[in-house]
């Protein structure tokens, strides 16, 4: 039977939706501008992505606490909107003849950071919003719309781009970030916020909150640890197997894209899979079997050849991934959402995402050097090699006995 979870929460994922489309739709375009407006070289082009990615985690990680003491949904509109000017701002620019390197980077970090805190934000209030025991519900929707979306967005995409230019394309992404705050804005529930530390300033501590959470706690210092180390290692190849299989293999930019657009539909029915496994196999098995799996598949992509039996191997490694990713990534985050206080969870997000983002882009360009000093393949299989032993990581079975944390006397309800 599907659980009814609220015109609320429907109106908080439609929200979620449009944006996580707008952001899909516009992959690539950063690049393509810099690459065919600007005319970067390959170096700026690496480096708008690391550094953008770097900077964001960095200014998010300090906005954590800032995003726990004050209402959610003012905070996710405010994070929409900036996210809306800085995107707007580079057709504006172009159009002005003033469109520069530089302010690709500053709308690159903007963006990312905005990103960051609305994630934390609007988890925060998701854990607010929706009972305890239908959040793996809520998760698993979540996550089924954002691999619907990477599967449709990049075609869709590219064809835009191909019709309009990249441009345009991210003028449309803007415009996806206005409509995600009219859809925050439509929300009518309450609101929540921790309360404000009497203490002017921002001391050492309120920036540590987010981190001392996460180590104290065994269960969830595991999956932090995992969940960035597996996600570090898949993005570190993400750039390599683009310069493999355009460059090297050959492939067409349409047989790139089906490798990558299908195997996201799996993500979709793993997702819708994942509550359903959860009650016939229980939470603990699903999450240790599909953990485990998600960390074997990628040594596959060790054996990708030129041709249509390379594109082949491909789509079924990274089918069989991302299905396990959708089946596991729910479970996961409602794992982390059920084990951390209210009057911590926006510090908790904030931190989680921000220092995933950082090991991400410290990954990138390790693994930019390995592939130079030896071929993309070998830096690839270097990847899934070390993935192997990621499951280690995951949870012990006693370490998930601990009751879920009660919401706190003193978490202030807004109205």
């Amino acid at each position: 039977m599907r659980v009814r979870l609220g015109r609320d929460f429907g109106r908080l994922w439609s929200a979620y939706a449009v944006s996580t489309y707008g952001t899909w739709l516009a992959f690539g375009a950063f690049p393509l501008i810099a690459v065919d407006v600007l005319h970067a070289p390959a170096f700026a082009v690496s480096l708008l992505e690391a550094a953008g990615l770097a900077v964001a985690a960095v200014v998010a990680y300090a906005l954590g606490p800032w995003v726990e003491h004050r209402a959610k949904r003012p905070v996710m509109i405010a994070m929409d909107l900036f996210r809306f000017a800085a995107m707007a701002s580079v057709p504006i620019a172009y159009l002005l003849g003033l469109l520069s390197y530089g302010q690709l980077l500053v709308v690159s970090v903007v963006s990312g950071t905005a990103s960051i805190a609305f994630t934390a934000a609007s988890g925060a209030y998701l854990k607010y919003l929706v009972r305890s025991d239908h959040l793996l519900v809520a998760n698993g929707r979540f996550e089924g719309t954002s691999w619907v979306a990477t599967a449709v967005g990049p075609p869709l995409g590219g064809a835009l781009i191909g019709l309009l230019g990249p441009v345009i394309t991210v003028l449309a992404d803007a415009f996806s970030y206005l409509l995600s705050a009219l859809g925050v804005l439509r929300i009518r529930g309450g609101d929540v916020a921790a309360p404000r530390d009497v203490a002017p300033g921002l001391r050492r501590g309120d920036l540590l909150g987010g981190w001392r959470f996460i180590v104290r706690d065994h269960a969830l210092r595991r999956l932090f640890l995992n969940s960035i180390l597996v996600g570090g290692l898949i993005m570190a190849t993400a750039p390599l197997l683009a310069v493999l299989l355009l460059g090297q293999y050959h492939f067409r930019a349409w047989q790139y894209g089906l490798a990558f657009g299908i195997p996201a539909l799996g993500g979709f029915v793993g997702a819708r899979l994942s509550a359903r496994l959860v009650t016939r196999y229980g939470r603990y098995r699903i999450m240790i079997v599909f953990g485990w799996l998600r960390s074997l598949f990628p040594i596959g992509l060790a054996f990708v050849h030129p041709g249509f039996p390379g594109l082949l191997t491909v789509i079924i490694v990274e089918g069989l991934l991302i299905t396990c990713m959708g089946i596991f990534n729910p479970i996961y985050a409602t794992e982390r959402l059920q084990r951390t206080p209210a009057q911590h969870t926006a510090q908790v997000l904030s931190t989680w995402s921000a220092l995933s983002k950082l090991l991400q882009a410290a990954l990138m360009v390790s693994w930019g050097v390995l592939a130079s000093l030896t071929s993309p393949l070998a830096a690839i299989t270097t990847s899934g090699v070390l993935l192997l032993a990621t499951p280690l990581l995951l949870p012990r079975r006693r370490q998930l006995t601990a009751p879920e944390p009660a919401a706190p006397a003193d978490v202030v309800r807004v109205a």
